[in-house]
């Protein structure tokens, strides 16, 4: 659910999306300055641009990083958000003036940035980011390679899509959702989940998308069957057979009584305390978040894969992910660098930073640690981690976010509501946003 997603904590509202999707006023970084390294500095102090406790995290590792590398020195700003995207668009507007060193960038705007400021990131491969190539969660690397097959950040977190559970509603129903190999194997035993949970949804949805498009499960749905509102090459994928598929998922669910209305931005929360809704298929950041906001419902959830869409279909999707990139415009790239691997590549220094501010590691070998197979009292005993941990080494398929995901969040959000609301048949509407996207943006229908 986009309105208790990771942009109220680590992600963005979408305000600088949309000054990206406007793009036209907007001028490109110097050209070719994300290719230099010679002349480099190795030293100096390194500014790194992050938000919240994910900059609480990365000052952790500062003490260490000093140690190893003198002569260079970090000052970890907490620019906060959606402060930052404005903040970033608008040094790379200016050629790269007064931006950070090292700057954390979602996977929603790192493509943005790339297509609408060429030059404006550092080319890390130039540096050295090849050999890390293999380190991380599969279908990630594509996330951070350009069109020349350059990387031009490091994965730093990365959110498989799990499924939380009421343990106690359903076993009221008699009903094991770790038997549950499909959406549509939920939604066949609908009226015994209702029967024994009166007043109890399963999934909930902002129907009307009021204030802000509710869309992170349809984009789940989508993103199990490897698809998203772009392929790779860029063209839209709005209206395929998968995104027709996710968005008739939602549809039987809401028609077989499944989908409880969480209207507004934090009403989510209200109705989980309530004990309205029985599950959340929902990414790895929200196991420590159910934890924290919910204490009196522990021992009730667990944790399982996502169904998958289809018959033998896939059950896992990275739904999302962080990175640390340099900026091409800074006189420290060299320095920059060392920061930026000694955070990301090291086992030591993602889990110290996912033990102080949940950032869970794209890093595949920090998730061999002990850490992951801690059993949770909240989840009855469970080692929730350890599900996430064994998600991630899964990997998934690359999600191209595109700098159009703003038009496209839109238009498949009133897609959604036509469907909640109003009855709309899933291909005829995604098809027609499908259109308008590509009138919108002058891209290709794939």
């Amino acid at each position: 659910m986009s309105h208790l997603s990771r942009r109220d904590l680590l992600r963005a509202s979408g305000a600088g999306l949309l000054t990206l999707a406007g793009g036209g006023a907007l001028a490109a970084c110097g050209s070719g300055s994300g290719n230099a390294t010679g002349g480099d500095a190795d030293t100096g102090t390194v500014t790194v641009w992050s938000w919240a406790t994910a900059a609480d995290a990365l000052r952790g590792i500062v003490p260490a990083f000093e140690k190893d590398n003198p002569g260079i020195k970090v000052d970890v700003q907490d620019i906060g958000e959606p402060a930052i995207w404005d903040k970033i668009t608008v040094g790379m507007a200016a050629g790269g003036q007064g931006l950070g060193d090292v700057l954390h960038i979602g996977c929603d705007y790192l493509p943005g940035y790339q297509e609408k400021f060429p030059g404006g990131l550092a080319d890390l491969s130039a540096l050295g980011a090849d050999a890390h190539k293999d380190k991380f969660t599969k279908g990630l690397w594509p996330v951070v390679t350009g069109k020349d097959g350059h990387a031009y950040a490091l994965p730093w977190e990365v959110n498989p899509l799990g499924f939380f559970y009421r343990k106690d509603y359903f076993d009221k129903a008699g009903i094991d959702p770790t038997v549950l190999a499909t959406w549509d194997d939920l939604i066949a035993v609908a009226d015994r989940f209702k029967a024994a949970n009166p007043g109890v949804a399963v999934i909930g949805i902002n129907k009307a998308a009021n204030p802000t498009p509710d869309l992170d499960f349809l984009q789940g749905l989508m993103q199990l069957q490897g698809a998203f509102y772009f392929d790779l090459q860029g063209k839209i994928t709005v209206g395929s057979e998968a995104a027709v598929r996710a968005l008739g998922i939602i549809k039987r669910l809401d028609g077989a009584g499944l989908v409880g209305d969480t209207p507004g931005v934090q009403n989510w929360v209200p109705v989980m305390k309530a004990g309205k809704l029985g599950a959340a298929a929902m990414p790895a950041w929200v196991a420590h978040y159910l934890e924290k906001k919910f204490p009196d419902q522990s021992g009730n959830w667990r944790l399982t894969k996502p169904p998958a869409v289809t018959p033998g279909g896939k059950r896992t999707a990275l739904v999302n992910s962080t990175h640390l990139a340099v900026a091409a415009s800074s006189p420290r790239r060299r320095a920059a660098w060392k920061f930026v691997e000694y955070a990301v590549t090291r086992p030591a220094s993602v889990n110290a930073m996912f033990t102080a501010g949940g950032v869970f590691p794209a890093l595949t070998e920090a998730l061999s640690d002990p850490l992951y197979s801690a059993t949770s009292a909240y989840y009855g005993g469970q080692p929730v981690l350890r599900t996430f941990a064994d998600l991630a080494r899964d990997g998934g398929d690359p999600t191209n976010y595109s700098s159009d995901y703003a038009r496209a969040l839109k238009l498949v959000s009133d897609a959604q509501v036509k469907v909640l609301l109003k009855d709309a048949d899933p291909a005829a509407v995604l098809q027609d946003a499908a259109k308008q996207l590509a009138q919108q943006t002058g891209r290709g229908i794939a």
